[in-house]
């Protein structure tokens, strides 16, 4: 298996949980190919999943869902991938975090991303399709813990 394949559809996945995290939406966008699909969902919102069809949508969707208001934490390891020519598909084990302010709330969860990757003409892996089924997922109030305290938020707003 060449090892090169390997570490840059690697990287391909860190940059956009990365990008996610920091709110990199061209960045984000540029992990997708523009047919991408996406299956999201969180049952904290009420929601046991959405589909997306396209790039577009699939960044819609994050810009909306995840803007400054809400700060994400996400990490990815043991990535299963296999390589077949020009495509190939991984599976990573990922746990995230959540915290929205606004809402008082801090959600943290844990799933399998099932993901599949071309690489395109000019070279570069993009995600064909990435999706996810929870293994658990957990939402804790701030008034249920009094010691837990803000101290730093990116986004925030100056007072």
């Amino acid at each position: 298996m060449d090892l090169v394949v390997l570490e840059e559809i690697r990287r391909l996945k860190y940059r956009y949980l990365r990008a996610v995290d920091l709110k990199q939406w061209d960045e984000v966008a540029d992990t997708f190919t523009a047919d991408a699909t996406a299956d999201y969902g969180t049952r904290a919102t009420g929601e046991d999943g959405k589909h997306f069809e396209g790039r577009d949508a699939i960044v819609a969707f994050l810009t909306e869902s995840l803007g400054n208001g809400i700060i994400t934490v996400h990490h990815a390891g043991q990535p299963e991938i296999d390589v077949d020519g020009d495509t190939a598909t991984g599976r990573w084990s990922f746990t995230d975090k959540v915290i929205v302010p606004e809402h008082k709330v801090i959600i943290e969860g844990a799933a399998f991303y099932e993901d599949t990757y071309r690489r395109e003409a000019d070279g570069a892996w993009r995600m064909t399709h990435i999706g996810y089924v929870r293994t658990y997922e957990s939402m804790l109030s701030w008034a249920d813990n009094k010691g837990f305290r803000l101290l730093a938020n990116r986004w925030a707003v100056p007072a």
